[in-house]
C-alpha cells in the first residue's frame, strides 16, 4: 500500500493490505481476522494518515519536537513534564478535524450502514501488538459513541492519549523514538453482549503453552479487562494428541456486577446479584471458544507467537474485538538454568528432522519431543516441572532445548553436558554446572537409584519389544483397511485423537528402545576395547559390528539389491524397467501377478510401505502410497548389484577385527567382548526397529488428511488436497465439527506456501542461543589437508566425491564414489550400497546413518562441521573411518 495515499479511512480488507503502519497494529490484526474468516464487527481503520494531517493543520510538530527533547524517562512523573504533556492533550481535544478528514469519515461510516449506530473507539498504534512491545491499556480505547460530533471527539481523546505520562515513559522504557508511533484508530460497530472477556492460547501467568486460559464475565468486556470483578476462569486441555481443546477445570467466581451500556453514551458498571454466582459460558460455547483462540493462534501467530483474545458472545456466536501478542511470558526453567543462557540445538534433529516442516507438522513433532523427552525421565520418578519447553520452532526448523537435555540428564542420571552432546551429535556448548560431581551426597545417591531404575525399566521394555512392535503393527495394519470415504465428518476428529494416543502409549518403548538401551551397550563395548587397545578401539567396535545385526533400515537397502538383481533374472520386470519412457507408477498395472519382480516387491511394500523419505513430516508420502523413489533407484542398480560381494566385504572386516581381538586377549575378555557385542548388536536392531514401528503411526494419519483434504478440494474450501498439510488442526476440526465453514482458508494456505518457501531458502543455524542465531564454525584442516571427525565405521575408502544434499539426488551417485552429505534419515538407506564410503556434516555414533553405515561395513566419518562447503564435488578423497578422519 503506497503510504502517499490520501485515502484516510480503510475497510477491513484494505487495512490487511495497508499493514501496521498504516492502520496500526490492532487495525492490521483486524484486518487479518477478517481475512481469515473469524467474525469481527462491521468497521474499519482511521489510518496514521489522518492523524498526521491532524498534527500538521494544528500546527502541533513542534510540540512533539520539544516533548521529545525534554521529557525522559527520568523526569517523566515531574511537575514540569506532567504541565507539558497536559497541554499537549488540551492542544489536541480543542484542535480541528480538517473538513476533509470528516466527510471521508461521515461517507465511509455511512457506507457501511453503521453512521447512526452505536460504535466502539480504539486507540491503533502503529508499534502496538508486537510480540515485545504491546502497548495494551496504554491507548484509549471508548465505547458507545453515538454521532460524528462525538465520534470525533472520541478519535481527538485516543490522539491525545499518545501523550500521556504513562504513554511517554512506556516509550522512553522500551526505547520506542515518539515520531516512531503514529496513531491510527479502529471504529466497529458495538455489538450486544450477553457476555464478553479475554482469552489466551497459553496461561500467561505461568507460560505453559499446552493450555487455553478464558476469562468471561456477563456484559461487556470492560469489567474483565478493566479488573473490576473477578471472572469466571476457564481452562482448557490444549495438548497436540487432541483434534480440539477439551475444558480440563471451570472455576465459576462471584461476580459483582457488569459493566453495561448508558443510554446517552459510554458504559456503567451496575450490581446484577442474580447473576453474580452463574456460569457465564456454557461449556460447549467455552470448548467452541476455546477452538476459536487455538484457530488465532495458527493463524495470526503462525502457530508460534501465542495470541490474547478480546472477545464478544452476542447470544448466538462469538465476535472478536481485538487480538494480539501475548507479551512476557514467563519463563520455565529449573533454578540452576535461570542465569545461563538458553541453548537450542538441531544437533539430533538433522538425520531425521532437517526440513521445514509444514503446519500440521510442526503440531505433531512437538507432542513426539515432548512425550520422548519426558518418557524415560518420569519412569524413574524424576519430577518434571509442567510447562517446560522442550523445543521450538525458529524458521521452519525444530530446535530442542539443549540446556534443559543437559540439565535434566545431570541431575537424573549424573551423565555430563560432554556426553549428552556425544549421543546428540553437532557441535554444542555446554552448560555451567557448580557441583564437585554428580554422585556425592544424598542427590548423588538419588541419581545412581534412577539410574538403576533405569536399567530395570529399560530390560522391562526390552522384553516386550517384540510383543509392542507386533502390537502397533496388528493396530495400524487394521486403520490402513478402514474405509474412510464414507466416515462422517466429525468422526475424524476421534480417529485423530485415537492414533494420537496409541502413539503416546507407544513412546516409552520408543524413547527406550531408541536411545538409552543401545548407547550404554554401545559405550561398553567401545570401553572395553579402549582399555585393551587404547586409540584404536572405537575403530575395532565398529568393525565387528559389521553384518552382524538385522537392522530394518539396512534391510532396505539389501532387499531393494535383491530385487535388482531379480530384475536380470525376471524378463517381464526386465521390459518394464528398459521401457521408454520409464513411468514407475505404472508397474502395478504394467507387471503380470506371475511376475517373480512384482510378488517380491509387494512383499518388500507390505513390510516397509509405510516409510518414506523424510518420514517425520507428515506432508510427505510413503513408499506404498508412491514407490517412484525406489523402482528408479532398482532401474539404476540392474547392472552393479552385487549383494553376496557385499556380504563378504562384511564378514571379512569382522573376521579381520575379531582375529585380533582373539590373539591379543584371553577367552574370559573375548567372552564379555562377546556379550557386549550381542548386546550392542540387539541394541541397534531394536533402535532402528523402534523409529520405523513409530513411523506406522504416521500412514493412518496421512490417509485420513488425505481423505479431509479431497472432501475440501471438492467443496472449493482448498485449491487442491495436498494443501490439507498447510492447514492448522484447529481449522481442519472447526470446519469438520461445523463450527467454520472455511471461508479465509485459501487466503492462509497461499500465504503459508510463500513463507515455506522463503524459509526453505534460508541456511539453518545450528545453534539458538537465547534468540540469537549461531552458526559452527567450519572444521580446520589440519596436517595440510585432514579433516577431523568421528569415526564411526571402520575401515578406509578412497574415490570420488559426491555432495549429496537430499536423497532425491540419488542420480548423482556411480559405484565407488564418496557420499557427503549433512545428515541422513532411512530414506536415504538406498543410496549407501552404491558408495565406497560416507561423510557427513552431523551425528553421532547412534545416529541413523552410523548404524546403518557399520553395518553395511562402510568406512564413515561423521560430525564434521561445514564439510559440505569444505570438499568439493569431483574432489578425491580418503574417508578413514578408524581414526575419524579425511584426507583431502
Amino acid at each position: 500500500m503506497n503510504t502517499d495515499s490520501k485515502q484516510l479511512f480503510f475497510y477491513w480488507p484494505e487495512a490487511f493490505s495497508a499493514g501496521p503502519s498504516i492502520v496500526g497494529g490492532k487495525g492490521w490484526n483486524l484486518g487479518r481476522l477478517e481475512r481469515y474468516g473469524f467474525k469481527i464487527p462491521l468497521g474499519g481503520v482511521f489510518t496514521t494518515i489522518a492523524y498526521k494531517e491532524f498534527i500538521k493543520a494544528n500546527v502541533l510538530s513542534e510540540d512533539i519536537k520539544a516533548i521529545s527533547q525534554t521529557i525522559s524517562l527520568k523526569n517523566v512523573q515531574e511537575e514540569s513534564s506532567i504541565k507539558q504533556l497536559d497541554l499537549m492533550r488540551n492542544k489536541i481535544i480543542s484542535g480541528e478535524i480538517p473538513p476533509r478528514l470528516s466527510n471521508e469519515l461521515s461517507h465511509a461510516l455511512q457506507e457501511l450502514n453503521i453512521f447512526k449506530k452505536p460504535l466502539a473507539v480504539r486507540s491503533s498504534a502503529s508499534l502496538e501488538d508486537s510480540s515485545t512491545i504491546s502497548f495494551a491499556g496504554i491507548h484509549d480505547s471508548l465505547l458507545n459513541i453515538f454521532g460524528l460530533n462525538n465520534l470525533i471527539l472520541a478519535i481527538k481523546e485516543c490522539y491525545a492519549s499518545l501523550w500521556t505520562p504513562r504513554a511517554v515513559a512506556y516509550r522512553r522504557k522500551m526505547n520506542v523514538k515518539d515520531e516512531e508511533v503514529l496513531l491510527g484508530v479502529v471504529i466497529q460497530e458495538m455489538i450486544h453482549a450477553e457476555a464478553a472477556g479475554i482469552g489466551f492460547s497459553c496461561d500467561p501467568r505461568t507460560g505453559e503453552e499446552d493450555v487455553i486460559v478464558i476469562n468471561a464475565n456477563f456484559g461487556l468486556g470492560e469489567s474483565v479487562v478493566g479488573g473490576t470483578i473477578q471472572p469466571d476462569e476457564y481452562y482448557l486441555d490444549n495438548n497436540p494428541r487432541l483434534a480440539k481443546p477439551l475444558i480440563s477445570s471451570i472455576r465459576v467466581s462471584h461476580k459483582e456486577g457488569i459493566t453495561i451500556l448508558k443510554e446517552d453514551g459510554g458504559t456503567k458498571f451496575s450490581p446484577i446479584l442474580e447473576l453474580a454466582d452463574k456460569q457465564v459460558l456454557p461449556n460447549r460455547r467455552i470448548e467452541q471458544l476455546g477452538l476459536i483462540i487455538l484457530r488465532i493462534f495458527d493463524s495470526l501467530g503462525q502457530g508460534l507467537t501465542n495470541q490474547d483474545v478480546e472477545w464478544v458472545y452476542n447470544g448466538k456466536e462469538f465476535v472478536l474485538v481485538q487480538a494480539r501478542p501475548v507479551t512476557a511470558i514467563p519463563k520455565i526453567t529449573y533454578l540452576e538454568l535461570r542465569d545461563q543462557p538458553e541453548i537450542w540445538s538441531n544437533g539430533n534433529f538433522r538425520d531425521a528432522g532437517p526440513m521445514v516442516f509444514s503446519l500440521l507438522g510442526n503440531r505433531m513433532s512437538k507432542d513426539v519431543v515432548d512425550v520422548l523427552f519426558n518418557s524415560y525421565l518420569k519412569a524413574v520418578g524424576y519430577p518434571i516441572i509442567p510447562g517446560l519447553k522442550n523445543s521450538r520452532i525458529f524458521n521452519g526448523r525444530v530446535y530442542a532445548n539443549l540446556s534443559l537435555m543437559q540439565w535434566r540428564h545431570y541431575d537424573c542420571f549424573g551423565l555430563t553436558p560432554s556426553s549428552t552432546n556425544e549421543t546428540m551429535g553437532g557441535h554444542q556448548p555446554e552448560i555451567k554446572i557448580s557441583e564437585k560431581g554428580p554422585y556425592r551426597g544424598l542427590r548423588g545417591l538419588k541419581r545412581l537409584i534412577r539410574l538403576y531404575k533405569f536399567l530395570l525399566e529399560l530390560n522391562k521394555i526390552k522384553k516386550n519389544a517384540i510383543k509392542t512392535f507386533t502390537a502397533v503393527d496388528k493396530y495400524t495394519r487394521e486403520l490402513r483397511k478402514k474405509d474412510l470415504r464414507n466416515l462422517p465428518d466429525q468422526d475424524f476428529l476421534q480417529l485423530y485423537t485415537e492414533i494420537m494416543l496409541a502413539r503416546k502409549d507407544y513412546m516409552p518403548c520408543f524413547a527406550f528402545m531408541g536411545g538409552g538401551g543401545a548407547a550404554y551397550s554401545n559405550q561398553k563395548l567401545v570401553d572395553k576395547l579402549i582399555k585393551h587397545f587404547k586409540s584404536k578401539g572405537n575403530s575395532l567396535a565398529t568393525a565387528v559390528l559389521a553384518g552382524g545385526a538385522q537392522i530394518t533400515s539396512a534391510q532396505h537397502g539389501y532387499r531393494l539389491m535383491e530385487l535388482a538383481q531379480m530384475v536380470r533374472e525376471d524378463s517381464e520386470a526386465k521390459k518394464f524397467f528398459l521401457s521408454q519412457p520409464f513411468n514407475p507408477l505404472n508397474w502395478d498395472n504394467t507387471l503380470s501377478d506371475d511376475s517373480l519382480f512384482k510378488k517380491a516387491f509387494i512383499d518388500f511394500l507390505d513390510e516397509f510401505g509405510h516409510r518414506g523419505v523424510y518420514e517425520l513430516e507428515i506432508l510427505n508420502p510413503r513408499w506404498r502410497e508412491n514407490p517412484s523413489y525406489l523402482l528408479d533407484i532398482i532401474k539404476n542398480s540392474i547392472e552393479t548389484a552385487d549383494l553376496n560381494k557385499i556380504q563378504e566385504q562384511q564378514k571379512l572386516k569382522a573376521d579381520q577385527a575379531w582375529k585380533e581381538i582373539s590373539e591379543k586377549l584371553p577367552f574370559y575378555h573375548k567372552a564379555i567382548v562377546r556379550y557386549w557385542v550381542k548386546q550392542a548388536s540387539q541394541g541397534a536392531e531394536l533402535r532402528e526397529m523402534s523409529k520405523s514401528v513409530f513411523v506406522k503411526f504416521f500412514e493412518p494419519l496421512r490417509l485420513m488428511f488425505e481423505e479431509i483434504g479431497q472432501r475440501l478440494q471438492e467443496r472449493a474450501i482448498l485449491e487442491q488436497k495436498t494443501d490439507v498439510y498447510h492447514c492448522a488442526l484447529s481449522e481442519l476440526s472447526s470446519i469438520l465439527c461445523d463450527e467454520w465453514d472455511g471461508n479465509g482458508l485459501k487466503s492462509l494456505v497461499t500465504e503459508r506456501k510463500v513463507i515455506k518457501e522463503k524459509l526453505e531458502s534460508l541456511d539453518p543455524p545450528d545453534l539458538i542461543i537465547d534468540d540469537v542465531a549461531s552458526f559452527a564454525k567450519p572444521a580446520q584442516v589440519v596436517s595440510g589437508n585432514v579433516l577431523t571427525g568421528l569415526g564411526v565405521a571402520a575401515g578406509k575408502a578412497s574415490g570420488i566425491a559426491k555432495l549429496i544434499y537430499h536423497p532425491n539426488e540419488w542420480s548423482k551417485l556411480e559405484a565407488g564414489n564418496i557420499m557427503v552429505a549433512p545428515s541422513t534419515d532411512p530414506g536415504w538407506t538406498p543410496l549407501f550400497l552404491k558408495v565406497s564410503g560416507i561423510v557427513m556434516e552431523t551425528g553421532g555414533f547412534l545416529s541413523h546413518g552410523a548404524i546403518v553405515a557399520r553395518e553395511y561395513g562402510i568406512p564413515s566419518v561423521v560430525n564434521i562441521q561445514g564439510v559440505m562447503s569444505i570438499v568439493n564435488d569431483g574432489d578425491q578423497i580418503t574417508v578413514d573411518g578408524d581414526n575419524g578422519q579425511i584426507i583431502l
